[in-house]
């Protein structure tokens, strides 16, 4: 059955717009539709069951994007599965249409503390030391130099991000010397083709530079070596002189870097951490908060900012992560924190989109006893802010029974809680093992109802 709907979904992804019409397809999405309510499940077992209930929710993710990108749709062949997912949906595009983009203020650091005064002194300090050592090495072609300092201190944020980033803009020069003096070899004296291959070059430059500025820097001194022989100007020497000013570039960059002001790269990390913890435990609460009854609040502007915090976080981790990082114990802790952040962030997520549909679905309703699952997470993530700001807090992380079995109910007959409350509550369990899971890895005391204590390695 499981291999059935698969394949089903696979279908429905792929049909043509035009190929929607008919009972047919409207039956497959039904069925797969219908594996959102928990009494539509196969008998299996929970990890099958979690298999089938991702094949519902991506059923309702691919009805969304019929409804935006095709418009309103035959409803006449609806079951009350696809109703309820076409309310949700209708009650989204309402929350988000309301909401408001609120600017933070990034204001509030003053003097040498402010990041755009300490990158300006860094890349004065930086030009002045590549301007003196490219004059050494040629009184023409010095601003390769002063050019390779600048761009290595542009979107970054610690020594160790430019670090990084020199490295790859001189391994893709190195490239693209022997790329260009290679091509300019067997081009010769075809002009055309020289011409056609430094325009392929252009819009392959710009279009590596979001994904690898390693690729962009190859591209653009293999473009260099194919326009001087369009100008006749070719030379080997030139060449080189451009992987010696850019080596020197780099390495001005990164000592102006580490001299002047300098960022460390755990300290901005581990304040990074801190504020990504800070934006789950908002969400977190405050989407907790909202399904237990409490007031409606701008969830989607404080799931934004997790995001944005997030991808700080992974941009800034990429000095410790790189392949060429000779503390490999260190790395793989990275990586580990890193991917339970984003799965704690996908199940926040979740959760405020749960909660956004409140105020507007006739099916989601508030449940009270979602308030007392929440309080755990809440105070782990408060340990974990805790220790990632001061290593001396001796904080302890809390566990215990799933959070399911604390909205269990003593009452015979009394439903254990609804459909919705399942879901928000399953986001809640992965919520907590991923807390719970980010504590041992950071050093932080994890006890157990029996009064029993672990700690992690230190990360």
């Amino acid at each position: 059955t499981l291999r059935r709907d698969l394949e089903a979904l696979r279908l429905l992804v792929l049909r043509p717009v035009a190929g929607d019409r008919g009972t047919g397809v409207a039956h497959v999405r039904n069925r797969l539709l219908g594996y959102r309510d928990e009494e539509n499940l196969p008998r299996a077992s929970a990890a099958v069951q979690d298999v089938f209930r991702g094949i519902g929710e991506t059923g309702r993710s691919v009805l969304g994007l019929r409804l935006a990108l095709d418009g309103p749709q035959d409803e006449s062949d609806d079951t009350p599965s696809t109703a309820r997912s076409r309310e949700e949906l209708d009650a989204e595009d309402v929350a988000i249409a309301r909401t408001e983009e609120d600017e933070e203020d990034t204001h509030d650091r003053t003097g040498w503390k402010r990041p755009t005064t300490r990158t300006a002194v860094q890349v004065s300090v930086g030009s002045a030391l590549a301007i003196i050592g490219g004059e050494f090495l040629s009184s023409q072609r010095w601003y390769w130099a002063v050019l390779t300092c600048w761009v290595v201190f542009l979107n970054t944020a610690s020594t160790g991000e430019i670090l990084v980033k020199g490295y790859r803009r001189l391994l893709g020069t190195v490239l693209g010397v022997v790329a260009g003096a290679l091509l300019a070899s067997l081009v010769g004296s075809h002009t055309w083709t020289a011409f056609a291959l430094v325009l392929l070059f252009i819009f392959a430059m710009f279009f590596t530079a979001p994904l690898s500025y390693a690729l962009m820097s190859f591209f653009v001194t293999a473009m260099l070596g194919l326009l001087y022989t369009l100008l006749h100007t070719y030379s080997t020497g030139v060449l080189v002189l451009r992987i010696e000013e850019t080596a020197l570039g780099a390495t001005c960059g990164v000592i102006a870097a580490a001299l002047v002001l300098p960022v460390n790269t755990d300290r901005r990390t581990d304040e990074l951490l801190a504020t990504v913890l800070k934006r789950l435990g908002e969400v977190t609460g405050a989407a907790v908060d909202q399904l237990s009854g409490g007031p409606a609040i701008e969830l989607l502007d404080k799931a934004r900012d997790l995001d944005t915090a997030l991808d700080d976080l992974r941009s800034s981790t990429q000095p410790l992560t790189h392949p060429i990082t000779p503390l490999r114990a260190r790395r793989e802790t990275v990586r580990y924190l890193v991917a339970l952040l984003e799965t704690c962030a996908y199940h926040a997520r979740s959760l405020a989109a749960t909660a956004e549909l409140l105020p507007y679905s006739k099916t989601v309703a508030a449940d009270p006893r979602l308030k007392g699952a929440g309080r755990r997470i809440a105070h782990n993530i408060d340990v974990l802010v805790a220790r990632v700001e001061d290593d001396d807090t001796e904080g302890v992380a809390e566990t215990g029974p799933s959070l399911a079995s604390m909205l269990e109910t003593d009452r015979p007959g009394l439903p254990r809680h609804d459909r919705v409350t399942d879901r928000v509550l399953r986001h809640l369990q992965r919520l907590d093992e991923g807390v719970i899971g980010l504590a041992r890895p950071l050093g932080v005391r994890v006890s157990t109802p029996a009064n029993t204590a672990s700690r992690g390695p230190a990360a």
